[in-house]
């Protein structure tokens, strides 16, 4: 079992976080990125350097990821690749994707993409704050405690 991290766009509060329960829970953590990774001195926690492109650093995440194995993305198509694989993938905000709702988010990403390229609707997400924090790390100790 091991957690991968789509490193690239993943705040600094949750990568620390991470860091932390891969020494407390004695769990493998990998930042993949096109970017190089600071990453504290631990025999857990590694990082994957990939080409920069549209993509790369996801089409590594699936191909190095096995099932059981977590990743943590906000990319739902890079979720729904994961789920396929027979993983899991959780969010920065704290929602965990599985089997039971991916397709599901995956459509409507893609809906909202579409109004968005048709000008009908404009803005993102809401700023990362500290309920969202809260979120991924009760999902997270959730995650934790079924693999035991």
């Amino acid at each position: 079992m091991q957690i991968w991290v789509d490193a690239d766009a993943c705040p600094g509060e949750i990568r620390q976080l991470l860091f932390r329960t891969a020494k407390r829970r004695e769990i493998r953590v990998t930042l993949v990125a096109n970017q190089p990774q600071k990453t504290p001195p631990s025999e857990l926690i590694s990082s994957v350097l990939v080409e920069a492109g549209a993509n790369v650093a996801d089409q590594k995440i699936v191909e190095l990821a096995e099932p059981g194995d977590l990743v943590i993305t906000a990319d739902i198509p890079l979720a729904a690749d994961v789920v396929a694989k027979g993983g899991q993938a959780l969010d920065f905000r704290g929602e965990l994707f599985t089997e039971d709702n991916v397709g599901e988010r995956l459509a409507f990403r893609n809906l909202m993409d579409e109004l968005r390229g048709g000008g009908q609707i404009t803005g993102g997400p809401s700023e990362f704050s500290a309920k969202h924090k809260q979120a991924f790390a009760n999902q997270l100790d959730r995650w934790l405690a079924r693999r035991k």
